[in-house]
């Protein structure tokens, strides 16, 4: 069965650090590019990382520039995003998506369901 699954969401202070994982299943992660999204209740879906095949090349939108870092490891067919310095406005649930070099990113082959990311005090 293909798929992917995050994990490593939860309730986390201003401040504090959460580290989240992406697993892919039924295929090779190593043949696509990889990505983080999030949607917050009420707004638009945003890319916030992405990595590409070999990990040499990463993308953070802006408000995440400098607190997270997007890393995969292939061997483990799995993807990584570390924040750090959370804000309340990073609040959201985080996709994990995998899309073919090339593509846009939001014509994604495979994506998870999500895990939901709350900072809150």
């Amino acid at each position: 069965q293909v798929q992917l699954a995050e994990s490593g969401g939860g309730l986390v202070q201003p401040g504090g650090s959460l580290r989240l994982s992406c697993a892919a299943s039924g295929f090779a992660l190593s043949n696509y590019a990889m990505a983080w999204f999030r949607q917050a209740p009420g707004k638009e879906r945003e890319l916030v990382a992405t990595i590409n095949r070999y990990g040499r090349i990463r993308y953070y939108t802006d408000s995440v520039q400098g607190r997270f870092t997007i890393s995969r490891d292939n061997a483990k067919n799995t993807v990584n995003l570390q924040m750090d310095s959370l804000k309340p406005e990073d609040t959201a649930v985080y996709y994990c998506a995998a899309v073919q070099p090339g593509r846009n990113w939001d014509q994604y082959d495979y994506r998870g369901q999500g895990t939901q990311v709350t900072v809150s005090s």
